[in-house]
């Protein structure tokens, strides 16, 4: 038999998630046990990444399964960026997200979320089968709630400042990470309010958005505050400029800083990572998970026994 797990590591063993076992869809997780993998699937012509390989319905289709396929618990699905540009109306939101919901629905029980402030687009991509809205605004548009606290959706809520599409040069903060927590806190007390409950309900403190390199840098090295609100944490670091600019590397060359990143943001308490390479992130999470203690091996041979195998 193998040895009973050990006890968490001291980098986490002071984090106290309020209701950590979530029923999100069709999945269970234990949050204090796992880490979520989210993969990042934007049916948009300009997403920052990928550029517009996955605009096309089927791109973006089978994006969402081969995600699935490489083990991402999640994927969450985007029709309009975040970065400054013109607004897109509710109609043409719909038209490019919510195919995607209803063919991966169909196909699979991940975790479906959608990437949107609107609440015409959460509603319906909620009556075709998503189970999250991932609203990076932090409840800019103020009927979003009552949408989703109808609902058996989850909330994410991400610390952001600028007015949706809009530019917000030059990002000042006293302190970063104390501001974004204190951003949080108070979204969660508007949520709560609003009629949605706590176990539906995740943070995010929002690298990059509206923040510089310095302010993401500091988010990542004292995560821990913001995982100490207490609810779970999302992370989204994958292949930000943060990375590129914190090791001189455009955006196909951030892989590597993008999971020691999210490595880092996990030991400190993250639980749901939100990512562009899933199978090297999946690979990576787990590892982690087993170095943290929150997971067995999957095999124990190596010096186990008489003979080293």
């Amino acid at each position: 038999m193998p040895p009973s797990l050990p006890p968490l590591d001291s980098l986490t063993r002071g984090l106290e998630i309020r209701r950590p076992q979530r029923r999100i869809g069709a999945r269970t997780f234990d949050f204090t046990r796992q880490v979520a993998v989210m993969a990042v699937v934007n049916r948009t012509p300009d997403s920052f990444y990928d550029q517009g390989r996955t605009f096309a319905l089927e791109a973006a289709v089978l994006a969402c399964e081969r995600a699935v396929e490489a083990g991402a618990d999640w994927v969450d699905i985007g029709g309009v960026p975040f970065a400054p540009g013109p607004a897109l109306s509710a109609e043409d939101e719909i038209e490019r997200v919510l195919p995607v919901v209803r063919a991966v629905r169909e196909r699979s029980d991940v975790v479906i979320s959608v990437d949107t402030f609107l609440p015409a687009v959460a509603r319906a991509c909620i009556d075709a089968g998503a189970d999250v809205i991932n609203d990076t605004t932090g409840l800019h548009h103020p009927d979003l709630l009552p949408v989703v606290s109808d609902s058996d959706a989850t909330l994410v809520l991400t610390h952001s400042l600028a007015a949706p599409r809009t530019a917000y040069p030059r990002p000042q903060y006293d302190d970063v990470v104390r501001d974004v927590a204190a951003f949080l806190e108070e979204r969660v007390s508007r949520a709560l309010d609003g009629g949605v409950p706590e176990e539906r309900l995740v943070i995010d403190p929002g690298h990059d958005l509206n923040k510089n390199t310095l302010h993401s840098l500091e988010l990542t090295k004292r995560l821990g505050e913001i995982a100490g609100i207490g609810l779970p944490t999302l992370v989204a670091v994958s292949n930000k400029d943060f990375v590129g600019e914190s090791i001189g590397a455009p955006k196909p060359e951030r892989l590597e800083g993008s999971l020691a990143a999210m490595v880092l943001c996990i030991a400190q308490g993250a639980r749901i990572v939100r990512m562009h390479n899933v199978r090297e992130s999946v690979a990576a999470v787990r590892m982690t998970e087993a170095v943290l203690g929150m997971r067995q091996p999957v095999e124990l041979r190596h010096n186990m026994g008489d003979v080293n195998d």
